[in-house]
């Protein structure tokens, strides 16, 4: 006889998310179990989430204050600028004050744009 390996994993989703998402494996001819099953299955094959995860769907930022989003895309650009410095590449860059685009190179030497 086999052993039973399975275990119990209990997950919280919202009522209403449960009940469309059961209506929809039952007319695809399987059970939440089966449709889990096969979601964890395909992730761990291809050593992903196996579909595309997007913020542009359920819009960017929800949830974070203005602060928060100037924060984290400060942030997102400052690291972007020092991997262009880090791999030797020629930045674009806007100097406010001049109200002129420029081209920095790794260096630090600038070029500018017209």
């Amino acid at each position: 006889m086999k052993a039973h390996k399975d275990v119990r994993v209990t997950i919280r989703v919202d009522k209403d998310l449960k009940e469309r998402a059961e209506s929809l494996f039952e007319f695809l001819g399987m059970n939440m179990t089966t449709a889990l099953n096969v979601f964890l299955r395909k992730a761990v094959e291809e050593a992903a989430i196996p579909f595309e995860v997007s913020a542009k769907n359920t819009g960017f930022g929800a949830g974070l204050s203005s602060g928060e989003l100037t924060h984290a895309f400060e942030g997102a650009v400052h690291n972007e600028l020092e991997e262009n410095q880090r791999r030797g590449l020629v930045t674009a860059r806007y100097d406010a004050a001049k109200k002129q685009a420029y081209l920095e190179s790794a260096d630090g030497t600038q070029e500018q744009v017209r």
